[in-house]
């Protein structure tokens, strides 16, 4: 018989954090070369739906089926590349002078975790999040006076998503990929395809891509 041991050591798992953010704009039906997005503060994932919706036979329930679930969520940050403006419904009208209120361009986005667990100093594992189908909100904007306690402003993004298709199960909006779990040269390859390298430009591959790109390394 086992017996149940709690708080072992390198069982106590924590996660925190948020860089490596990368901006994928949705450009002529297929992801762009991606951008980095320097100054992330927060990400927040808000999934939505799977509401239990009972129904009822011979006065008694007589089942319970879930909702779709949707996944958003909110972008916190200091600054954003260039490349989000059209995300965001801006527009550049000429040189130096932008627009708002345009059509909002669909992107896809990744950023990083860090990983650890009380058997480390730090943490020095990774979990890399890859967002599909996002498109922003509008949002508010403060601006305030400088005073003897100045703060950076940030800017904030409401997202929505659609899930991408995925072969042999539901369509997803969001994947993680756990790098303490996956082998060195499989990490490499798919790091190198989501940041680029020297001769590739970095993009942002499909679940079902992803998985062809793991079983051919």
């Amino acid at each position: 018989m086992a017996i149940l041991t709690w708080d072992a050591a390198g069982t106590r798992k924590y996660e925190l954090g948020v860089d490596h953010g990368v901006l994928y704009p949705f450009i002529s039906n297929a992801y762009s070369h991606g951008v980095a997005w320097n100054g992330l503060t927060k990400v927040t994932q808000s999934p939505d739906g799977a509401e239990a919706q009972d129904f009822y036979a011979d006065n008694l329930k007589f089942g319970s089926i879930r909702s779709a679930e949707t996944f958003g969520g909110n972008i916190e940050c200091y600054t954003y590349p260039d490349e989000f403006l059209a995300c965001n419904g801006e527009l550049e009208l000429v040189k130096g002078i932008t627009i708002g209120q345009q059509a909002r361009q669909k992107f896809g986005f990744s950023y990083r975790t860090m990983a650890g667990d009380d058997s480390m100093a730090e943490p020095t594992d990774f979990i890399i999040h890859l967002v599909y189908g996002a498109t922003a909100s509008p949002s508010e904007s403060e601006y305030e006076s400088i005073n003897d306690s100045p703060e950076a402003m940030t800017f904030s993004y409401d997202f929505d998503t659609t899930p991408v298709p995925v072969k042999g199960h539901k369509p997803v909006s969001h994947l993680k990929i756990n790098a303490s779990t996956l082998e060195p040269e499989k990490l490499k390859k798919l790091t190198d395809k989501l940041y680029g390298t020297e001769s590739e430009e970095p993009t942002l591959p499909t679940p079902d891509e992803i998985v062809q790109l793991l079983n051919a390394a």
